[in-house]
């Protein structure tokens, strides 16, 4: 994930870069059950309102809770499916939340928010991520139930009217990049804590329909957008967070945008904050277990398992010889291609290598939704790069370029 506004405000209030020191514990994602009552055309575990044989039993869920709190997880995010979908849903958030997780959050389709908000609110859970992939009916045919949309925005109404703190999160494709001024419009009027972009991965239904996937000239734009209101949000004392996920390219896109607008000393500041976060995090600081138990690099990568909490306990997993997750370890990572050749590999980390590996079956090979030039990227010639332009005003104040 790119914390898009907190690195815009390193531009104007500087902290200490914090580097990685030792073993990173993962966040982890885990997907409680496949079951969902919605049918998502970019869905990554292909999910629908059916039982799904070999799921993880109440017992076996109970007992890897206590082992990741035992092996110390920053955070642990409940998902699905619709993980208010599963049978044993609300025994499980209250386990872990007796455990004392440091930060344990729900990622959901909003539809079932509402009636269950009570329950929701007394677990306190830190977060509550709701998925909304356009406004009304390009929401519900994204999601293919007619009256999601507004299910889910009760949800995320219920959420605010209990103090829950409350994000949506938008997949973006050719379908709905238009409606992303609209989305964060919403977000505004109804003071939604955090907008998540999601780039789409080619995973599930979502490697079927990646011809749905944004061109670049589209995923530029849509950038800027993003640039623009989290620019206008911090200079308007809003308390809105920006964040993207799946195209770590946006990072690198944001540091050119700093060089454009900021002096030299404060672009080279956010430059090591980038360094230091590192862009994508697959097998390092992210892990997932599925719905079977079964222990991936990250949500996305069902193909590769590490091994299953059925048979190992996921702290032994992690901490184990697989060398998928020690090669996704190195930086730099073995990347080839363009990806191998970037100027800015040691921020954004090469990228995501599962989309690298479903359109050309090496995982080290170059991303094909970085949205970068050659020259950009330093590539074709390190001198055609773009350069500091700092900005001349007498305030870091850009918010003109977005009017």
């Amino acid at each position: 994930m790119f914390r898009l506004t907190q690195y815009m405000r390193e531009l104007t209030d500087p902290t200490p870069v914090r580097r990685r020191n030792g073993a990173v514990k993962p966040v982890v994602i885990w997907n409680l059950t496949r079951r969902c009552n919605l049918r998502c055309r970019h869905c990554y575990t292909t999910s629908a309102d059916v039982p799904f044989p070999g799921e993880l039993s109440h017992e076996q869920a109970m007992a890897v809770l206590d082992d990741l709190h035992a092996f110390g997880i920053p955070a642990l995010i409940l998902s699905g499916g619709e993980p208010l979908s599963r049978f044993d849903f609300f025994s499980l958030a209250e386990r872990a939340r007796e455990l004392g997780f440091r930060h344990l959050s729900l990622s959901t389709n909003g539809t079932r928010v509402a009636p269950h908000i009570d329950r929701i609110a007394d677990l306190g859970f830190d977060y509550v991520g709701i998925s909304l992939d356009g406004i009304g009916a390009m929401n519900d045919w994204f999601r293919g139930v007619d009256g999601a949309f507004d299910e889910a925005l009760a949800g995320v109404r219920a959420c605010k009217a209990r103090g829950v703190k409350v994000g949506l999160r938008f997949t973006i494709t050719e379908d709905n990049a238009d409606m992303l001024p609209a989305m964060l419009d919403l977000c505004e009027a109804e003071g939604v804590d955090k907008f998540y972009l999601s780039h789409l991965v080619y995973a599930g239904r979502g490697d079927k329909h990646r011809g749905d996937d944004t061109a670049h000239t589209r995923t530029r734009n849509a950038m800027d957008v993003l640039i623009g209101r989290a620019w206008a949000a911090i200079e308007g004392g809003r308390p809105l967070e920006i964040v993207t996920g799946n195209n770590d390219t946006d990072a690198v896109w944001f540091l050119a945008w700093a060089e454009r607008n900021f002096h030299a000393d404060r672009v080279a500041h956010v430059a090591a904050h980038l360094e230091a976060w590192g862009g994508n995090s697959s097998g390092l600081g992210v892990a997932n277990i599925d719905p079977q138990g079964k222990v991936h690099p990250d949500t996305y990568w069902s193909d590769y398992t590490v091994g299953s909490v059925k048979t190992d306990s996921f702290s032994s997993l992690w901490t184990g010889s697989d060398p998928m997750l020690a090669t996704l370890r190195q930086r730099p990572r073995p990347l080839k291609g363009r990806c191998g050749a970037c100027a800015f590999k040691d921020i954004c980390g090469g990228n995501t290598r599962i989309r690298a590996l479903q359109v050309s079956g090496d995982p080290w090979a170059e991303d094909p939704a970085c949205y970068m030039t050659n020259a950009e990227i330093g590539v074709d010639d390190a001198a055609q790069r773009l350069t500091v332009t700092p900005f001349r005003g007498k305030s870091h104040d850009p918010a003109h370029r977005f009017a």
